[in-house]
């Protein structure tokens, strides 16, 4: 049946103050969709997509924005060379946060790696529109989203996978104010830890004191020549022995080079494991047993006298990046409070 003109004319009017009303509460109200994203949209720049910046937000609702352009702070070096120490200390301090090894970080650093390796494959990203500028901008946006949110907010966010500082170019690329701390230990110290506590490492045989040596010696080579390559002003080296052994005057060079405020709290990560915004520790990382203790000088000279004679003898041969990074390889062990490596801060 057909409605008289008048009628139509009221349903029509009724209709648009409905759709008028709609749009004004959820404008306006608490009606309206809530989004964690923020659209930076530049109006010079109409036909390109625009950026998005994301948010995250703690348990008092205060909010933290995360972005490509952030001062991230990486944790680099050789499995069992203080890493995990370093990163318990920073996360003591109540700006920053570190948290666990994600593990997948490097992971997907290396697996862009092995693409751009083989020419046949890299010819299929490129012949697929997958140019270098769609590559960086995916693997960057899938590394924050697992720094930002595998653990608590916080103004400063940090990444401790040690292996990730093998990539440190690429990863200074693809966010260009981050900085690395490169934790360096005696390489002695650092084998017969992993070997002792038995860390399995891709290419570690860890039967062998002599071929872990070798590998220690060409991932620290590789990851030097990183930390230069990106410069002083970006990578800072820490020896591990001379953090423990001068705490609190290295911690103060740490966060003046990280642009974080001195706390009192760095120096008493012990107190804070596993409370909320403290120091998270995993179940599986062999290093979290170690971490619960207060800053101590146990692991030293754990090493001196566990390695054969032969690879002793073999030592500066075996292990040429012992002298560069300024430790004795003919000292057993090596007197670390007298002299400082040369080559610390550099």
């Amino acid at each position: 049946m057909r409605l008289p003109y008048r009628n139509k004319k009221v349903t029509l009017w009724v209709l648009l103050a409905i759709i008028v009303v709609t749009m004004f509460l959820f404008k306006f109200t608490e009606l309206r969709p809530n989004c964690l994203f923020k659209l930076d949209v530049t109006n010079d720049l109409p036909s390109q997509m625009v950026r998005v910046e994301k948010y995250v937000t703690d348990d008092n609702q205060r909010v933290y924005s995360y972005n490509r352009e952030m001062p991230l702070i990486f944790i680099g070096g050789v499995p069992r060379s203080g890493t995990t120490l370093m990163r318990a200390m920073l996360d003591a301090h109540p700006d920053v946060r570190c948290g666990q090894e994600t593990r997948v970080i490097p992971r997907i650093l290396q697996l862009r790696s092995h693409w751009l390796k083989s020419e046949k494959e890299s010819l299929r990203l490129q012949e697929a529109g997958i140019t270098k500028e769609v590559m960086n901008s995916a693997i960057a946006q899938f590394c924050l989203e697992i720094i930002a949110k595998h653990g608590e907010p916080a103004p400063r966010l940090c990444n401790k996978d040690p292996l990730t500082l093998k990539m440190g170019s690429y990863v200074i690329e693809l966010f260009p104010n981050a900085k690395f701390l490169f934790m360096v230990r005696d390489g002695r110290a650092t084998v017969h830890s992993i070997i002792s506590r038995k860390v399995t490492i891709t290419g570690f045989d860890l039967a062998s004191y002599r071929q872990c040596m070798q590998k220690w010696n060409h991932a620290i080579e590789l990851m030097h020549e990183q930390c230069r390559d990106i410069g002083k002003e970006r990578c800072m080296m820490v020896y591990y022995e001379q953090l423990v052994l001068h705490p609190e005057e290295w911690m103060r060079k740490i966060l003046k080079f990280l642009d974080v405020p001195w706390n009192d709290a760095v120096l008493h990560h012990e107190e804070f494991i596993n409370k909320p915004n403290g120091v998270p520790l995993s179940k599986v990382e062999r290093s979290s047993d170690q971490v619960i203790k207060p800053v101590n000088l146990e692991a030293l000279s754990k090493w001196v006298d566990q390695i054969p004679g032969d690879v002793v003898h073999d030592m500066a041969n075996i292990a040429p990046m012992l002298s560069v990074l300024g430790y004795d390889p003919y000292a057993n062990p090596p007197d670390y409070a007298k002299s400082q490596p040369h080559a610390v801060g550099k």
